[in-house]
């Protein structure tokens, strides 16, 4: 027994021994399977010792477990952080360089990780996930906190206390605490519904945050290129970086071109940082890409980034204030401070008249006899006049505005999302609404971006059949498309389907030049060395790449562009049978017809050119850095086809019908922008190329200011436009008072969708240079999505409308009336509890004057009208003051159309609302009598309230008949 114990104890002493660089974590696992191991072991050979004596033993009663050595022992994430924080190259050379890294890693720096489950999983154990802490979410206490911050509420609290302590002192318990318990009561309504308000905004701004932040990057996982979350990088993978994107965490630069990066967002300095593998290979998070592209190795992510460290000390401020709501908190204080004033009016008004003797007790005998009266009668009488005062401030002040504004911009961003755009900024959805102008792209925004190349020309010849294409020229277009691209063509297997990556229009050409010219992308890439690239942008419009052969040790430069831009550097083409030939000004026109006619077909057309460059050239162009530009060889044209947007039109003339310009700005010629505006109908078929609605940037940029300003109104198209155009145009219709709107994708729209009233980033297709100068990103780069935006932002002003012309309204009328009959009669008709209840079922417009008329009315002549005391002349008019609001809700349903019945029927929550009011209504006049202070009304009471309230559906079409000037009303008293 002893000695099967000692063969099976040596033979696990390897699995107890831990290797001394694990990690806490891994040690106690180590450990604990160990000793879980053991034990199983020896409580395995006891019992079959124990059992079978008679059986000698012949095999070990356990398996031992090759546990495999602790990953990436070789770097640690000390040393990984402090090569990119400190730029330390010499650290980074001591590590072997950016290659010994990658093999540290495990990385193979072509292929990328493997990608599989349990390798990014480990990888996540060992250096962490790319996600940072984030402050701790704001509970719903901390915004009841600050919802007791708010003016208007301390006021209000101020005078129930008031109104509390002086009903007590003069009613008793008993029945003294009802007003000021009701203003209690509302006041905390109001803050609960403000609380759970702003407590679900802030929830929603967190999601929001969380999609905002969930930016797509580009890696290679065993050799794939493919699109993953940021959250889900990990250390060791290889990124592909293009102008526009975020470095998504700290890194090494491995392979690339030009690239340039904007570091002001860690360091503050604006100017464009070069990363290269000799000088400065370093690559933070958080930064963006200027130019050109390049590949990266991930070396830190999350918490260990400068940029992750920074992020987890910033809380984004859900409390902005949109100028709307800024606005209405200014014209809130300012009726509260107007309903401070008129009370304070009244209550020197009705002590005045108190202590000069005008005023009767329910006798008909003077109340104040001078020192006839007793101290306590004095006291309650003031009592009851400081509480008449009160109800006065409680009336005027608008407690439900801004919480109205606030319900309605949370629910318009709720549906926004819905409808596929997601707000960045508050105060873009209500901006939105008031929009004139929209300046949208083409490409991906009118039409599909799905791009497929439809037309080949090579020479002046139509090219039909791929096969018919000579070898000289199938060789120059494939060496064009396969190093002159930041596109990528993956294929899993010989039998499985190719896959492509990169912009649009890389992807059509690369699947055309793969599928129909049988282009091998990564022998071609393997058959040179690139020497220089000048990478695609928005403004440049073509791109350009010089290599040289490995074969013959020839240098070429390759050009790919927009067909006229590289029509106008070349000065030979190459015909149908390969052959070069000068270009004299005849056949040049050629080419522009031929251009204009691929055009006109609602095809972008792309240039492919060609030139060998001497060796004593290229020396003297090394210094430099640019490529040659002129004295090129045309290779071919190809037209590719991106059809519109179904629905498009639609979305065009909705907007145009709501008084909403829609301008197109594109980078293609005027001729395809000419055809694709037609089609989507920015332009008529009768407003031709020579028209002023379309203009080419060039030619808009050469105006004088004054003739921009005369000219930019009648534009609907601005063809080869470059970013600063864009720019020039936005100014320009803001100066002439325009509100705009524009779409951009490109890093280069960034200066106009900042200078726009609101900007609208692309989220497919879209930079996140872009996305974060915008305020609305339109998630699937539909311009329908664009006219529903506008749709929301028109529904947000319309119902805060309606709310604002109701609730000052109903304010003014009840201040009116009880002003009045306070000065005139010594008491107030509406109490704290019955104005109150008016507060909370406002929400749609009444006419204020009909209201005071109507009131003031009974309040002077109703006890001889209806034949009643006093008690029930106050009842009817409370009645009559609710049942108006409560018509007047049909009025506001449509504010400018008169038939405010259309659609009632399906509007179930409006009728609902409606009839609960009506019950709650009755209840209040008919059994609260003590507590709201009414009296019963018999049935031809009632039947004249609802007569007198029913008015206000023929006065509001009457009202509406009116015709409305253009011109401001007060604009008439100017001099």
């Amino acid at each position: 027994m002893s000695n099967i114990l000692h063969v099976n104890l040596n033979c696990i002493k390897p699995i107890l021994d831990l290797p001394t660089t694990l990690s806490k974590p891994n040690k106690r696992w180590h450990s604990a399977f160990a000793t879980i191991y053991c034990f199983r072991a020896l409580h395995s050979l006891l019992n079959k010792k124990k059992n079978s004596s008679k059986v000698p033993i012949t095999t070990p009663s356990f398996v031992v477990l090759n546990v495999k050595p602790d990953a990436f022992s070789s770097i640690d994430q000390t040393t990984l952080t402090a090569i990119v924080k400190e730029k330390n190259l010499n650290l980074l050379l001591k590590s072997g360089g950016v290659e010994g890294v990658a093999d540290a890693l495990e990385t193979d720096i072509k292929m990328g990780i493997s990608g599989a489950v349990d390798d990014v999983a480990l990888r996540h154990e060992a250096f962490g996930s790319n996600t940072y802490k984030r402050p701790p979410t704001k509970s719903l206490f901390h915004f009841v906190v600050e919802a007791f911050k708010d003016l208007t509420i301390l006021i209000l609290l101020f005078c129930a206390a008031l109104s509390l302590g002086f009903g007590i002192k003069e009613h008793g318990l008993k029945e003294g605490w009802y007003d000021g318990g009701s203003i209690f009561v509302a006041v905390i309504l109001v803050i609960s519904v403000s609380a759970v308000s702003n407590f679900r905004q802030n929830r929603q701004f967190e999601k929001l945050s969380k999609v905002n932040n969930n930016i797509k990057v580009d890696v290679f996982r065993n050799g794939r290129r493919q699109q993953i979350s940021i959250f889900e990088i990990v250390v060791g993978d290889v990124v592909s970086l293009k102008i526009g994107d975020q470095v998504p965490a700290d890194g090494l630069f491995l392979d690339g071109h030009s690239l340039q990066v904007d570091e002001s967002s860690m360091t503050g300095e604006s100017d464009h940082v070069e990363v290269n593998s000799s000088h400065n290979p370093f690559l933070f998070s958080g930064t963006k890409v200027a130019d050109g592209y390049a590949q990266m190795l991930v070396t830190s992510v999350g918490m260990n980034t400068t940029w992750g460290e920074m992020m987890s000390t910033i809380s984004r401020d859900t409390n902005e204030q949109t100028p709307l709501q800024a606005r209405l908190n200014k014209l809130t204080s300012s009726i509260g401070k107007a309903g401070l004033a008129v009370a304070f009016l009244v209550l020197v008004v009705l002590l005045v008249r108190y202590f000069t003797g005008n005023t009767e007790d329910e006798n008909g005998n003077q109340e104040f006899n001078g020192s006839k009266t007793k101290a306590d009668d004095i006291v309650n009488a003031v009592v009851g006049i400081i509480a008449a005062a009160v109800t006065i401030v409680v009336v005027a002040i608008p407690e439900g505005l801004p919480l109205a504004v606030t319900l309605t911009l949370a629910y318009s961003m709720k549906r926004m999302m819905a409808d596929q755009a997601m707000v960045r900024k508050l105060s873009a959805c209500e901006t939105m609404g008031s929009a004139t102008t929209i300046c949208t792209d083409k490409t991906g925004t009118l039409t599909m971006n799905q791009m497929k190349v439809t037309k080949i020309w090579l020479g002046q010849e139509p090219i039909e059949v791929s096969s018919s294409i000579s070898t000289t020229l199938l060789n120059l277009i494939q060496q064009g498309v396969a190093l002159n691209t930041t596109g990528s063509v993956y294929r899993a297997t010989s039998g499985s389907e190719f896959e492509f990556s990169g912009s649009p229009t890389e992807k059509a050409i690369l699947s055309w030049a793969v599928l129909e010219l049988d282009m091998d992308m990564e022998r071609l890439k393997q058959n040179c060395t690139i020497l220089h690239v000048e990478a695609f942008n928005s403004e440049k419009k073509r791109s350009g790449v010089l290599m040289r052969s490995k074969a013959d040790n020839t240098i070429n430069v390759h050009w790919k562009g927009a067909a006229e831009m590289i029509l106008a550097m070349c000065s030979s083409y190459y015909d149908a049978s390969g052959s070069t030939k000068d270009m004299d000004d005849g056949e040049r026109m050629t080419f522009e017809q031929i251009i204009q006619g691929m055009a006109a077909s609602s095809l972008r057309c792309i240039a492919f050119a060609h030139k060998q460059i001497p060796e004593e050239e290229h020396e003297i162009r090394e210094a430099t850095q640019k490529l040659k530009e002129d004295g090129l060889t045309l290779v071919g044209l190809v037209g590719i086809k991106d059809p519109c947007r179904p629905g498009v039109r639609k979305a065009v003339e909705d907007c145009q019908y709501a008084g909403v310009n829609v301008k197109m700005i594109t980078g293609d010629n005027v001729f395809t922008a000419r055809a694709i505006a037609t089609e989507c109908g920015i332009l008529r078929p009768d407003q031709g190329i020579n028209n002023e609605a379309v203009v080419e940037g060039e030619v808009f940029r050469k105006y004088t200011p004054e003739e921009r300003m005369e000219k930019v109104d009648k534009i609907r198209v601005m063809a080869r436009s470059s970013p600063f155009d864009k720019l020039l145009m936005v100014q320009c219709l803001k100066q002439k008072g325009h509100v705009v709107a524009v779409t951009g994708d490109g890093t280069n729209d960034a200066p106009a969708l900042k200078e726009a009233d609101i900007g609208l980033s692309m989220g497919i297709q879209g930079t996140e240079v872009a996305k974060q100068s915008s305020d609305i990103i339109i998630l699937d780069d539909n311009f329908a999505s664009v006219a529903t935006v506008l749709r929301w932002g028109r529904c947000v002003y319309n119902n805060i409308q309606k709310f604002i012309q109701f609730q000052l309204t109903v304010n003014v009328a009840a201040l009116v009336i009880n002003f009045v009959a306070a000065v005139s009669a010594g008491e107030v008709p509406l109490t704290a509890v019955q104005l109150l209840w008016v507060n909370l079922i406002m929400d749609t417009l009444a006419q204020a004057l009909y209201q005071i008329a109507v009131l003031l009315t009974l309040q002077f002549k109703g006890e001889s009208i209806f034949g009643v005391n006093e008690k029930v002349k106050d009842t009817l008019i409370f009645n009559t003051f609710v049942l108006c609001q409560v018509f007047n809700e049909f009025n506001a349903r449509k504010l400018e159309k008169k038939n405010v019945f259309e659609g009632i029927h399906k509007n179930k929550l409006f009728l609902g609302i409606i009839g609960i009011t009506i019950i709650l209504q009755v209840v209040m006049v008919e059994f609260l009598k003590k507590f709201a202070d009414t009296e019963r009304l018999n049935w031809g009471q009632w039947g004249a309230c609802l007569g007198i309230a029913a008015a206000s559906w023929p006065l509001g079409w009457v009202v509406k008949c009116i015709p409305v000037s253009n011109k401001p009303f007060l604009s008439y008293l100017r001099w």
